[in-house]
């Protein structure tokens, strides 16, 4: 972390009943080299675990605010505020950058004056506690891609093609302040990250991947309880982009393929790659089965659509501690 007295890049992250991850992750972001300032600012949604001991430890700033008032795009808008940088990264409590570059290689995105932020890549580590079928093995070297386009041109994209174009992750993303000013992030419960790149796009801005810039980052989810979390991505990506999303394929050639990866894995024991088999095989049944219940909310109109998301999405599920 550099010493200059000028803040360069300001990192936000809201935290609720986070001490399992928080010191990794603390650590990781202090540990980080670029070429000006760095501070990290905390916004507290009234956790009651170790998370506030945990934080005073860490040279960061610390906001807290009511559980009440948490709110996926008026609450990082408060972390703007705050932010004495002339760039902004949002990132999560439990994702810990790669390495000591991560800053580095997100900055490094701002080719042009008209890229408006920068969105990198989040990885899940080769651990015991994680599912392997997710871990992390590239396939080739990562590139930088930038897009740009005038309304019109967006406007015609395929939803599929939008949905690429936004795929944006404030687990991983760099913006600009002077333009997350111009462009605050909607008062959604979801996908405020999505539509803020849409919105940048609309509004003339470029935005750029890089995925160099990498995160560990993951969650563990019960099967029953994935629908919820799914529904409200569908329902958002529908809404603003027009995107419907495809059934996963979950037959006898993609089970084959697990097995596969898993037997070849030394360091998962047998009992773990046969619960992970089965994992792996309920997680795929539940996308399924929620694209089934989210195919059926459209067919029958935008209002059983919204109807059916405030039923199911009232609250998506948080992220836990491993089991």
């Amino acid at each position: 972390m550099s010493n200059s007295s000028k803040v360069l890049v300001s990192i936000v992250i809201p935290v609720k009943n986070g001490d399992y991850w928080l010191s990794d992750t603390l650590k990781g972001l202090l540990s980080q080299k670029i070429n000006g300032g760095l501070e990290v600012i905390i916004i507290d949604s009234g956790s009651t675990d170790s998370s506030l001991d945990i934080i005073t430890q860490f040279p960061v700033r610390l906001i807290q605010i009511d559980a009440a008032s948490f709110n996926h795009g008026l609450t990082r808008n408060l972390g703007v505020k705050e932010a004495k940088g002339e760039f902004v990264i949002m990132t999560v409590q439990d994702a810990k950058p790669v390495d000591e570059f991560w800053v580095q290689h997100l900055l490094n995105g701002f080719e042009e004056e008209s890229v408006a932020g920068v969105c990198g890549q989040q990885i899940v580590p080769w651990e015991k506690d994680k599912n392997p079928v997710a871990w992390f093995r590239p396939q080739s070297d990562p590139q930088l891609v930038k897009y740009n386009f005038t309304p019109d041109q967006f406007n015609q994209l395929h939803p599929t093609q939008k949905r690429t174009v936004c795929g944006w992750d404030n687990v991983c993303a760099i913006y600009r302040k002077k333009i997350l000013e111009e462009i605050p992030f909607r008062e959604v419960m979801f996908a405020e990250d999505c539509l803020w790149a849409r919105e940048a796009i609309l509004k003339g801005y470029s935005i750029a991947y890089n995925p160099k810039a990498r995160v560990y980052h993951y969650h563990y989810e019960e099967p029953a309880s994935i629908v919820k979390r799914l529904f409200a991505e569908y329902y958002h990506f529908y809404r603003f982009l027009g995107f419907k999303p495809s059934y996963t394929d979950n037959g006898f050639i993609r089970k084959l393929k697990d097995i596969k990866l898993l037997v070849k894995e030394r360091e998962v024991t047998w009992p773990d790659k046969w619960k992970w088999f089965w994992y792996n095989l309920a997680i795929r049944e539940k996308v399924n089965e929620t694209i089934d219940i989210f195919n059926q909310s459209v067919s029958e109109g935008e209002d059983a659509l919204l109807k059916k998301y405030k039923l199911l999405c009232d609250q998506i599920p948080q992220a836990h501690k491993p089991v």
